[in-house]
């Protein structure tokens, strides 16, 4: 059993903003999996789905970004995971929009989503993939919950949808190949 899980908020006011990076890539790697992420289980939205010879779970805690941690745990818990058996999407301002990143391990850059899922599992030996959403100019957005809580602008709207759908990809390759693989397919810069 794998978990493969896409951070965000819910709520209608959350859903095209940058900070839910994770829960779009998860409706793209739904798309291509011919699933819906609507079963309510666990503070999740989940769906159960075969990929290769793998069984996965996709999953869009219902926590909130911040408390992310709470509903992974429960999965972890309710299989007896490993925890190179859970790759976690979510949304980065350190990167371009445009880029993606792929990493085994690592601490949570400040994502706070990313964080309670690390406190919750006691480790930082969890898979990542970072979907860019840039920094704010001055002036525009200068703090950071504004920021990630703006939807990307119509210029960066066409490779913003690239990203997300390469990162559904990359989860959907991540379940059955070596990760090193993935991540040379995968890892670009915007």
């Amino acid at each position: 059993m794998k978990l493969i899980v896409g951070l965000g908020n819910p709520g209608k006011k959350y859903e095209q903003t940058r900070h839910n990076s994770g829960f779009l890539v998860m409706d793209a790697l739904a798309h291509l999996c011919h699933t819906n992420i609507s079963q309510n289980k666990w503070n999740a939205l989940i769906s159960q789905v075969r990929i290769g010879a793998e069984q996965v779970i996709l999953m869009k805690p219902q926590t909130f970004m911040n408390e992310s941690g709470i509903a992974v745990r429960q999965v972890f818990d309710f299989y007896k995971m490993a925890l190179e058996d859970i790759l976690v999407i979510h949304d980065d301002m350190d990167l371009k929009v445009g880029s993606l990143r792929i990493r085994q391990k690592g601490s949570s850059g400040g994502q706070k989503g990313m964080k309670s899922i690390q406190q919750h599992l006691n480790s930082q030996m969890i898979a990542r993939i970072r979907v860019g959403v840039g920094h704010s100019e001055k002036g525009v957005h200068e703090k950071v919950p504004d920021w990630v809580l703006s939807s990307v602008f119509p210029e960066e709207k066409a490779i913003f949808q690239q990203t997300i759908e390469q990162a559904a990809k990359a989860c959907y390759e991540w379940v059955n190949e070596p990760m090193d693989l993935v991540m040379n397919r995968f890892n670009k810069k915007g």
